[in-house]
């Protein structure tokens, strides 16, 4: 069973969860009718029912961090904004920015039905979503390149949110930047990035005060109840107060599945004249109980099973995985003159997991049997992380410069112990699952540590120090763009039970960006980048002529080209990209190096806005050319990277109904090709398609505006394997969800 002790889940969180979300957001409801007139005059006018679509978005205008930019303005339709964050380069408009980019919104998050980053993915054309290493984390394939949520990061700063579910009541935006991002962002802790990252905004006070409370129910009875209150205090509306409280309750569309959620945020702001600072506090507490696991194929497999009913569940009554996270962060920005500022962020996460996993293993492909064992861990996380930065922009006759010079720091400490009772295994069946009652461990379970006091086993210190220009020439029609980065990767390795170290790789690299924009009109823009991705290089296996040396960081280079077109109330994009990733193996002189590579290159072809009025489109197609050009091995070379399909695509449409105010329908296509779930490529899984349908209404009932919204998602209720692998080198496999049926009201007042 592909089990890691490390990024797994634990048991020290067996509490359910009590009433307190529920009564906090009663405490917000309260807080909000109680505090009428403790709010700023307005400075932006609100939506009114009779501006076109104005009755179906309840916009909130808000800037996202402490920044003179704000949020970037949304296309007409509200689904997709115009801009979003270029790392050290901040927020840009996507016709300035030599990069592949795309931001969510709040608005589209709430009509889909969005609960998690990776609900929120679904809609994205250039993404695939699959599922972590041995637990319920989601992993996110960007062209072709496993991304996992450790990765993801929070106004800037890399995994302060809870690692393996982050609830969408936590952000505002979801922000897809697409290729390697060395430069922009640093290395991540996890060492994905490679092929695209994520950036979550948080949540924002509006200029008008919001009171906003949500409940929702879905197919297996799960419940859903969310507060989301928002002030702006003093004349000048200078301090912003946002909180935001959820819970979520009960069972989902598998059968005996259980999950639920409590959360609480906070979100403050303030700014003057020069002066602009905003800080965020977090607590997220999620449980899950008998969730169906992931399904690996043994290594005597000849084919992959069939796809079992999309309703049953493999997973053993007594499993479950607990987390609960609390989490902080801070940023400021100060005017030092009209054109120079300074900006410092800082974050921490304290992190608790539990869990007792039994994965199942499929043995044999045509009859379904398979074997399961017992693995339980327990796990510690703690973050700290920051940086400091300045920026400026000078202005020399007809040539305008824009610098930056940022530095920045991540220190993390896992611990972890966990209890594994492999040979002790557990009959039972892919399509008629045997349910076992909790086994005792036997005598031969491999201990890892304390369970109760599990102590550290992993540290990752990045540091770095990076400098960039852009300069803008002929009218602002040209804009060419250069920068390095230079990183240090520190991270060690400790023993189980001991805190012992074992190992330390220590190794540095600085990466280099250049790109360029022409804008041949208001419309359209051409640009092309060299940028760099960067990661931890391995070390030596115990068998190799070299055991024990650390390699270099594996340094990816990116090659893309594109366009990008904006005719106001739709816009569009089309990239050509190449990507070459280093890989390690033993050569035929023993010697463990980075003699081979994996290159993935391809098209992404993506369409965002209101095409007509009262027509939205969000959608495109990504053909994708992901094969392991030198892999040491005849058996291998050429053939495609596991998990990766050739073609993907998205086709999604918003229709606001004709003669009946405030209704609106909208539907999704997603298709996924085929892929492999192994290296050499003899286990081929098939593709699918799903089609997703929604309804939304808002009316007015008693003066207060009331959406109402029904989704099906999987109409057709088809049976598919959803994802292949999420982590590199594997190929285990995911059931698709089951139709299933939510339907929410929400209440502004």
């Amino acid at each position: 069973m592909h089990y890691q002790p490390s990024p797994c889940a634990a048991p020290l969180l067996r509490p359910a969860l009590s009433a307190t979300p529920i009564a906090l957001a009663a405490a917000a409801m309260v807080l909000a009718l109680a505090t009428p007139a403790l709010h700023a005059q307005p400075t932006a006018a609100p939506a009114t029912a009779g501006e076109g679509k104005a009755l179906s978005t309840v916009t909130v205008n808000a800037s996202a961090d402490a920044s003179a930019q704000g949020l970037s303005p949304a296309y007409p339709g509200g689904q997709v904004a115009r801009g979003a964050r270029a790392g050290i380069l901040g927020t840009r408009d996507a016709m300035d920015t030599p990069f592949s980019a795309i931001s969510y919104t709040n608005e589209l998050i709430l009509d889909r039905h969005a609960r998690s980053v990776g609900d929120v993915l679904q809609n994205d054309p250039t993404v695939r979503v699959a599922r972590g290493f041995g637990n319920f984390q989601e992993s996110y394939f960007i062209r072709g390149f496993i991304l996992d949520s450790d990765d993801t990061a929070y106004n800037g700063l890399y995994s302060l949110l809870p690692r393996q579910y982050i609830a969408t009541e936590l952000f505002e935006r979801v922000e897809v930047l697409r290729g390697a991002s060395a430069f922009l962002n640093g290395a991540s802790p996890a060492g994905g990035g490679i092929g695209g990252s994520i950036n979550l905004l948080p949540k924002r006070a509006p200029n008008e005060p919001l009171n906003r409370v949500s409940f929702g129910v879905g197919s297996g009875g799960s419940t859903q109840l969310a507060a989301d209150i928002a002030r702006r205090f003093g004349p000048d509306g200078s301090t912003g107060v946002r909180l935001n409280a959820a819970t979520h309750s009960g069972g989902t569309a598998i059968n005996d599945e259980d999950a639920k959620l409590g959360l609480l945020a906070v979100g403050l702001d303030w700014r003057s004249r020069d002066v602009r600072l905003s800080g965020d506090l977090g607590w997220q507490d999620h449980q899950l109980k008998r969730t169906r696991t992931n399904v690996t194929l043994g290594a005597n497999v000849t084919s992959v099973p069939t796809v079992p009913d999309n309703q049953s569940n493999h997973a053993q009554p007594w499993s479950y995985s607990n987390e609960r996270d609390t989490f902080g962060t801070f940023r400021g920005e100060w005017d030092i003159t009209p054109d120079v500022t300074a900006w410092a962020a800082a974050g921490a996460r304290r992190s608790e997991e539990a869990n007792s996993l039994a994965n199942i293993t499929v043995n044999n492909g045509s009859s379904g049997a398979a074997t399961t064992y017992r693995f339980d861990n327990t796990r510690k996380d703690s973050v700290n992380t920051g940086e400091l930065g300045v920026r400026g922009k000078l202005q020399t006759g007809s040539v305008g410069q824009e610098w930056e010079a940022t530095a920045s720091l991540f220190d993390f400490e896992k611990k972890n112990a966990y209890a594994m009772d492999s040979r002790n295994t557990l009959a039972t069946n892919l399509y008629g699952p045997v349910s076992t009652n909790l086994p005792a461990f036997s005598g031969t379970t491999l201990y890892g540590g304390d369970l109760a006091n599990p102590l550290r086993t992993g540290t990752t210190r990045l540091t770095s120090f990076a400098v960039g220009d852009t300069l803008t020439l002929l009218d602002k029609r040209l804009l060419l763009t250069a920068g390095v980065r230079h990183q240090k990767i520190d991270i060690g390795n400790y023993a189980y039970g001991t805190a012992a170290l074992t190992s330390r790789y220590e190794q540095s690299r600085t990466s280099p960006l250049l790109a360029a924009v022409v804008k041949l009109d208001k419309s359209v823009s051409l640009y092309a980048n060299y940028v760099e991705g960067l990661s931890q290089g391995q070390t030596a296996p115990s068998t190799a002529a070299n055991r024990g040396e650390m390699l270099k960081p594996y340094v990816a280079k990116q090659k893309e080209v594109g366009v990008k077109y904006d005719a106001g109330r739709v816009g569009g994009s089309l990239a050509f990209f190449s990507t070459d990733k280093p890989r390690a193996f033993l050569n035929s002189s023993n010697l463990f190096g980075t003699y081979g590579k994996d290159r993935h290159q391809g098209l992404e072809l993506a369409v965002q806005g209101e095409a007509t009025q009262g027509l939205r489109l969000l959608g495109g197609l990504t053909w994708l050319d992901a094969k392991q050009q030198a892999t040491g091995s005849a058996t291998t070379d050429g053939k495609r990277v596991i998990g990766v399909p050739e073609v993907q695509a998205n086709i999604g449409a918003e229709w606001d109904v004709p003669g009946v105010r405030g209704l609106a329908v909208d539907g999704r296509l997603v298709h996924t090709g085929s892929s492999y779930a192994n290296a050499t490529n003899t286990l081929k899984v098939g593709g699918w398609n799903r089609l997703d349908l929604g309804v939304r209404y808002l009316t007015e009932v008693q003066g207060k505006l009331v959406t109402l919204r029904l989704r099906i998602d999987n109409v057709a209720d088809k049976n598919y394997w959803a994802s292949v692998g999420g982590y590199p080198g594997s190929g285990y496999l995911t059931v698709s969800a089951p139709r299933t049926v939510s339907l929410s009201a929400s209440v502004d007042f």
